[in-house]
């Protein structure tokens, strides 16, 4: 497996002016129609940055993939489109949202990227994939920039192009190993067998090493497989051999982390006290409910997220969103850190797109906006964000991490509630891991 990319020494040279398009041709008609969320009411084969034209956008996931599938983050952005439409769209402009299956393959990712190329997206905004190194060029080379991703690989971090939200798994696991080392004896990581899941250990090592701990134990396991028995009792295993507190194993194998719950139940029994320690994407409250609540293996779990807990009322305007424009779709959960992602992205895209006054809304117009220091307010769902190439983690790796905090919270009669009041800044741990 391979590590982290360098940081690419001739990706400024790529961002280069978009081609210019006369518009679509009148045999498209129909289809844009179709893509188009209000209807065609608005000016037909108009360009992103024309008039009164649709603002066109792409939201991607993977979804039936039978590995870490997030269908509701394009079906949200869809839901999104609808409701913002019915208010008279972005700065008066009507939302064209494109989705786009990327079926977790960087083939497909790749397909993605030259879609939202040649349907001139303005940006890419609230999605998710593994696969920057497919896509993230044909992304430089148009100028579109990539806003709210989930935050999975390091290159998200270094684009000039991406502007993420959160911290991703960087700052998740750093926070959750200073936790762990206040709480628990030996800890056992498993975490998938990916490039992506390549910098887990040094991360989660980071934050157990700025409270004094030994290193984690690192177990690589396949992101779709059916059952995790070994992995569970090799964690066990580990987690329980050391004297003094109880040890802890901690996975973070996404929509995986469930299948290795079914295991670790029955295997537990042998180890009654070794606890779980996890991140927010790879448990949320359906699964603390699917897995038996209060009588199930995360009840006491500490879980480390991106922002508040699911029941603040900080979401209320996501929950709006839901009620009036998803239509009951079941895919679109108000809980699911992707949902929420997707929600603080387009939030991001609407105040750059505001901030124009009204003039040209282009792929180039929202990226200037962005990197020209526009601070964008989320209602204290994350602290104000705006980006800049060289920020404090640029020297670690991270450049474009713009939000380091992280929030805190623990399983307690089977209810995921806060564990502390407000977030806590992980950049120092993140300055001094050994990455």
């Amino acid at each position: 497996m391979t590590g982290r990319r360098p940081i690419r020494s001739s990706v400024l040279s790529r961002l280069l002016p978009r081609r210019v398009r006369a518009g679509a041709p009148a045999t498209g008609a129909l289809a844009l129609c179709a893509a188009l969320v209000a209807g065609c009411g608005v000016v037909p084969g108009a360009t992103a940055g024309s008039g009164d034209g649709p603002i066109t956008v792409m939201t991607w996931a993977p979804e039936k993939t039978g590995a870490t599938d997030k269908p509701g983050m394009p079906a949200f952005a869809r839901a999104y489109a609808r409701w913002v439409n019915e208010r008279g769209g972005l700065d008066g402009r009507p939302l064209r949202v494109l989705t786009c299956n990327e079926r977790n393959d960087s083939v497909t990712a790749a397909r993605c990227a030259r879609r939202a190329v040649d349907e001139d997206a303005v940006a890419v905004v609230g999605s998710y994939s593994q696969h920057t190194d497919a896509f993230l060029t044909t992304l430089e080379g148009a100028g579109i920039p990539y806003i709210g991703g989930y935050g999975l690989t390091d290159d998200e971090f270094t684009s000039p192009l991406s502007y993420p939200v959160n911290g991703g798994l960087p700052t998740l696991l750093a926070g959750l190993g200073r936790t762990l080392a206040d709480r628990c004896g030996p800890v056992a990581l498993v975490r998938p067998d990916t490039i992506a899941g390549d910098r887990l250990p040094a991360l989660l090592d980071s934050g157990l090493r700025a409270g004094g701990h030994a290193p984690t134990g690192d177990r690589r396991a396949p992101e779709d497989a059916t059952s995790y028995d070994d992995e569970v009792r090799h964690a066990l295993e580990g987690a329980a051999a050391g004297p003094g507190r109880p040890g802890c194993v901690v996975p973070a194998l996404g929509d995986g982390t469930r299948t290795f719950m079914d295991s670790f139940r029955r295997a537990r029994r042998a180890f009654p006290e070794v606890r779980t320690g996890t991140v927010l994407g790879s448990v949320d409250q359906s699964t603390v409910d699917a897995s038996g609540g209060a009588s199930g293996p995360y009840e006491g779990s500490f879980v480390t997220g991106w922002y508040p807990h699911a029941g603040d009322a900080r979401w209320e305007p996501l929950r709006k969103v839901v009620e009036e424009a998803a239509f009951g779709d079941n895919r679109i959960d108000p809980g699911d850190a992707g949902v929420q992602t997707t929600w603080i992205a387009y939030t991001v895209l609407r105040q750059a797109v505001e901030s124009l006054g009204g003039g040209e809304v282009s792929a180039r117009t929202v990226h200037d906006a962005l990197r020209n220091g526009l601070e964008v307010t989320t209602g204290g769902l994350t602290p104000p964000l705006s980006w800049s190439f060289q920020g404090r983690l640029a020297a670690v790796g991270y450049p474009r991490l713009a939000n380091a905090q992280v929030s805190l919270q623990v399983v307690r009669d089977g209810r995921l509630v806060s564990a502390r009041e407000g977030f806590t800044d992980v950049t120092r741990t993140l300055l001094e891991a050994e990455l």
